[in-house]
């Protein structure tokens, strides 16, 4: 559909399309009538909200008529507390999509180039095109990251270098050691951000937390959020750490009040429930080894993942598929937008679920 505003808006808006978002399930049960759905389709944490988050809600319900701190003060003690860094290397956002477009809009404009791997998040070329900078993007390698190749496509005009680990949709995740040297030859005046989304689901030897380089190399951005292992989707709150001077030109762009009160009370509390965190970590393992299993059983490839979901190829058209998952009341995600053919996205639900949605797929199929 043509748009007759389009010729007023900014060069970068035009060729923009929306990010598209996994089904709600209300609009599943609107749809087709549907009342006992399950979604995995967006990467949400199945256990909900941990018990001293919903309390922190709790407390902060008699203020809702005041404006939040504008500061984050008590989150970024928090989060500076338990990283180990200081206040003002920490930039909170409204998610960590909220900070990743911040960067682009301090780090790229027109005549610079954007620089990221082919099947990597989408929100990198969507916040780049927004401010009219160049897309570069490196072909990936085994569905991941080559790093090889994206150092040879790093010229003069190169503002921003994004890397996911574990990269979403495939799951896959770049060694401390490989990506340590990437960074050590980056020329210091381009921005490297790692997008650690999925940062807490990781415990593989030598996966590194790049928040340890910070002091090491002033051009790191590493961004992190709680709507993924402390099950505060629905809040929308992350975070970037950064050196000061980054830190400082982020929050120049960022909107006042950008984090709500209940989102910063919430994050507080979920950053001091551990118990939580590593029950949310051991029903991801089990329900990864489950879908695994189940892809093999029926003989699907898929990509070994470390985040909390799965990229599985069906065979044939993911949409066709995804459609008659939606009929069997199973909500997933596509993926042929990230050039991954054939292929569904799957999150870990709890157990029930998995085994619901493997039921699904096998009749479907």
């Amino acid at each position: 559909m043509s748009n007759a505003f389009v010729s007023l808006a900014a060069p970068g808006i035009a060729n923009l399309q929306p990010y598209v978002p996994g089904k709600p399930v209300s609009e599943l049960e609107r749809e087709l009538g549907i009342t006992d759905s399950i979604k995995l389709a967006s990467n949400e944490n199945p256990l909900g909200a941990g018990p001293k988050a919903l309390a922190a809600l709790q407390g902060e319900m008699s203020e809702l008529a005041r404006y939040p701190d504008g500061g984050a003060y008590a989150l970024r003690s928090a989060l500076a507390e338990r990283l180990g860094v200081h206040q003002d290397q920490v930039t909170i956002g409204n998610g960590s999509n909220d900070v990743l477009d911040m960067i682009a809009r301090v780090f790229l404009y027109p005549g610079r180039e954007s620089l990221f791997s082919q099947h990597a998040f989408a929100v990198y070329p969507l916040s780049s095109m927004a401010v009219g900078a160049e897309l570069k993007a490196a072909a990936a390698k085994d569905f991941g990251h080559d790093l090889s190749a994206m150092q040879a496509m790093i010229s003069d005009d190169t503002g921003v270098i994004w890397i996911a680990n574990p990269n979403n949709p495939t799951g896959t995740w770049l060694n401390s050691d490989d990506l340590y040297a990437f960074i050590k030859q980056v020329p210091a005046q381009v921005i490297v951000v790692i997008d650690e989304a999925y940062f807490e689901y990781v415990h593989e030897t030598n996966y590194p937390d790049a928040s340890q380089w910070l002091d090491e190399f002033p051009n790191l951005v590493v961004t992190r959020t709680f709507s993924k292992a402390y099950g505060l989707a629905s809040l929308r709150i992350g975070y970037g750490l950064s050196h000061p001077d980054v830190a400082d030109l982020l929050n120049r762009v960022r909107q006042p009040f950008n984090a709500n009160s209940l989102a910063q009370a919430a994050a507080v509390a979920a950053l001091g429930d551990d118990d939580y965190l590593r029950r949310s970590v051991e029903l991801n393992d089990a329900g990864l080894q489950q879908l695994g299993q189940g892809f093999e059983r029926l003989g699907l490839s898929y990509i070994p993942s470390v985040g909390n979901f799965v990229t599985v190829n069906v065979g044939r058209s993911a949409g066709d598929v995804d459609m008659a998952l939606l009929r069997e009341g199973v909500i997933t995600r596509p993926v042929e937008n990230y050039g991954l053919q054939n292929c569904l996205r799957i999150s870990v639900g709890l157990d029930m679920e998995n085994a619901r949605f493997l039921e699904a797929l096998e009749k479907v199929l």
